[in-house]
């Protein structure tokens, strides 16, 4: 155990946040921890766009299902997957990069990117002394959020962070449990060890909830995804993302 492994597993989302702005060099540091994070074949098939406009917080708070923290932390960050600067690059070189640009390789490449990217920033910033929250809701109406955020063919808003001064501890939620999730040789099919892990980690988290709402919540992980999973969402994405030049090949 050292300091890096305590700052990772003590993870908390943060939703509640002071009413203090991130400064320029805070800003600065966490964009650049971000760029340090590995990248597929130097590739860098990401962008940040930080949100400070009051207004267009507000906006993108009503857009991801109104979340009030979405507008009020100390700073947004809304990660896209983007290979709009390598179009350009193509035509600068007189180059017809499509079948490159929009295969599903490619489309992988720039989510994986982004993604890494994202928890380096988080890393960074929760080592500042700051808390952060992943914002997928901005996957609800991303139409709007692309107009809002004037964003260009090739790129696509894959979720935001909202980052700022804690104004809130919550308890720690406790993942999976380590066997559910590591498989060393071969995928584990064991169904019967499946389920127990389930139930046994269902009894967990229903403790967790009810500890955390004084008795009025005691639902299950299990009911939680299986709820999830009878409603499909978002069905508009495979359009919306082959509109934007992605995933078509």
């Amino acid at each position: 155990m050292n300091k890096i492994i305590e700052l990772i597993q003590n993870h908390r989302s943060i939703r509640k946040f002071e009413d203090k702005l991130l400064s320029d060099e805070q800003i600065k540091t966490i964009v650049e921890s971000a760029q340090a994070a590995s990248t597929s074949s130097f590739v860098q098939a990401y962008s940040i766009i930080g949100v400070k406009d009051k207004q267009k917080k507000e906006r993108l708070a009503e857009l991801a299902g109104g979340q009030a923290y979405v507008a009020e932390n100390g700073h947004f960050f809304v990660f896209c997957a983007d290979l709009y600067r390598h179009q350009l690059i193509a035509e600068n070189y007189s180059q017809d990069a499509s079948e490159a640009l929009e295969s599903t390789e490619k489309f992988m490449v720039a989510i994986i990117d982004a993604t890494l990217a994202a928890q380096n920033a988080v890393l960074a910033a929760e080592s500042m002394g700051l808390g952060a929250v992943y914002i997928g809701g901005l996957r609800n109406q991303l139409t709007e959020v692309c107009e809002l955020l004037k964003i260009p063919p090739y790129v696509i808003p894959l979720f935001g962070v909202a980052v700022g001064y804690p104004a809130q501890q919550p308890d720690k939620k406790q993942r999976l449990p380590l066997q559910h999730i590591y498989h060393e040789d071969e995928y584990n099919q064991d169904k019967v060890a499946y389920y127990q892990q389930l139930n046994d980690y269902d009894e967990e988290i229903s403790a967790y909830y009810q500890k955390r709402t004084n008795g009025k919540r005691k639902d299950t992980w299990t009911g939680q995804m299986a709820g999830l999973l009878a409603k499909p969402a978002r069905m508009y994405m495979k359009k919306f993302v082959e509109q934007q030049g992605f995933n078509k090949r």
